[in-house]
């Protein structure tokens, strides 16, 4: 294939893949004989959570199905301004779009992984993921039929999970965003088409159903969600990657931070469009080819297996290794030179025997523990940024890819 860091939004790759309604969203119909049988661990709580008295005296949203527990456990400290001289940290934030407990074990596997390397990550929650297929009538997506959904909806026991799930995730320090609710990338009805308004439809229906999951459900033997949802949602990631232009009207007006779906973004310091943080997927060295590739999993997929997720076995192994190639090389262009942040998106998937969780995991575990990176969420980059004089992120936006600072960072930091 050509240079797919554009054409993989444009074309061949997330075009290509919305042609087949799969690219940025899961594989189709989670209910019914389509879902997988659940596998894999089924941990315990992160840690650091509200105990069993300070739970009581949560304050109960709505029907119960959130609750504001106060603040976050597992934060990094306050970030702190740069000191002269000093070199930016080298961030690196993995996200997950869905972020629903499909029935392979994902969630959990890549919730022990963070554990073990202190990270945190973001996970774009589908709002489907928690309304039963029975109650579908409740959702009427913009431009689209009642209780349509091109990603379908979950089994009641994979709701259960990913409620499980969810909870310890935002409870291990880990950002809970949205993906918003039905997937849809083609026809006159795609999120391409859509304007600011059916934007606000859309979030309010996504919030309504992380919000009022116990009254879809109608379940009372689990926790609320701990967490008062309208103030940790800060940012997402659209469907396809399509129709960021007129979602940021929509977002602002809500407050939020910031938005990752912008296709084709480079390795830079970001910049703010609509008044957002601007953090877009990127592209990065494409091990064995001269051309450069998105950092999804399915970008890498679709130069790999031409949109085939069931390619044959024999592949798998040499595509697991330019996979993780991938994500490390683009990790080192980077913290070998400007320090731009790396920006990396994934799905619950088991796409191609999935080797793309395998270079997933290969790949964090050769970035952890380095010095100065961080493995943070978006929203915990977001106060970074905030934190910083406007001068010097100013300033690190004028390194180009690739490019380190002359001279060092303490005389590249003199002149701001």
């Amino acid at each position: 294939m050509r240079d797919i860091s554009r054409r993989s939004a444009l074309g061949a790759g997330i075009g290509a893949a919305a042609a087949l309604g799969i690219a940025g969203c899961g594989t189709g119909d989670r209910g019914g004989s389509a879902a997988r049988a659940a596998k894999g661990p089924d941990g315990g709580a992160a840690g650091g959570g509200p105990s069993a008295a300070e739970e009581d005296r949560a304050r109960l949203i709505g029907d119960g199905s959130t609750a504001d527990t106060g603040k976050q456990p597992n934060q990094p400290p306050a970030p702190v301004p740069l000191e002269p001289g000093q070199a930016p940290p080298q961030f690196v934030v993995f996200s997950w779009d869905g972020a629903g407990e499909v029935g392979n074990g994902l969630f959990p596997r890549f919730l022990k992984l963070a554990r073990e390397h202190d990270a945190a990550m973001t996970f774009f929650l589908s709002g489907l993921y928690l309304l039963p297929e029975s109650e579908k009538a409740r959702y009427r997506p913009p431009n689209n039929r009642t209780g349509a959904s091109d990603i379908g909806y979950l089994k009641d026991e994979n709701i259960r999970k990913t409620l499980k799930y969810v909870r310890e995730a935002w409870l291990g320090g880990h950002e809970i965003g949205t993906h918003f609710n039905g997937h849809f990338c083609g026809g006159s009805g795609s999120v391409a088409n859509w304007t600011s308004a059916d934007w606000e439809n859309e979030i309010e229906q996504a919030v309504s159903f992380v919000t009022e999951w116990r009254t879809n459900t109608g379940w009372q033997d689990l926790p609320p969600l701990p967490f008062d949802y309208r103030k940790e949602l800060i940012g997402a990631r659209t469907p396809c990657l399509l129709g960021q232009e007129r979602l940021l009207p929509a977002a602002r007006e809500l407050g939020w931070r910031y938005d990752s779906s912008s296709p084709g973004g480079r390795q830079v310091w970001p910049v703010k469009r609509a008044g957002l943080w601007d953090l877009p997927l990127q592209a990065l060295p494409f091990p064995g080819h001269s051309f450069e590739v998105l950092s999804m999993d399915y970008n890498i997929l679709a130069n790999q297996s031409r949109n085939s997720t069931k390619a044959p076995p024999s592949n798998y192994p040499r595509w697991r290794e330019q996979a993780t190639g991938t994500y490390v090389q683009g990790f080192r262009r980077a913290y070998e030179s400007n320090r731009a942040p790396l920006f990396i998106g994934n799905h619950f998937e088991e796409w191609n025997g999935g080797i793309y969780m395998d270079a997933v995991e290969n790949a964090l575990g050769e970035m952890a523990g380095k010095k100065d990176v961080r493995l943070v969420s978006f929203r915990q980059f977001c106060d970074w940024l905030d934190a910083q004089d406007p001068k010097v992120l100013a300033k690190l936006r004028t390194l180009d890819v690739g490019q380190g600072p002359s001279g060092g960072w303490n005389t590249f930091f003199k002149a701001a």
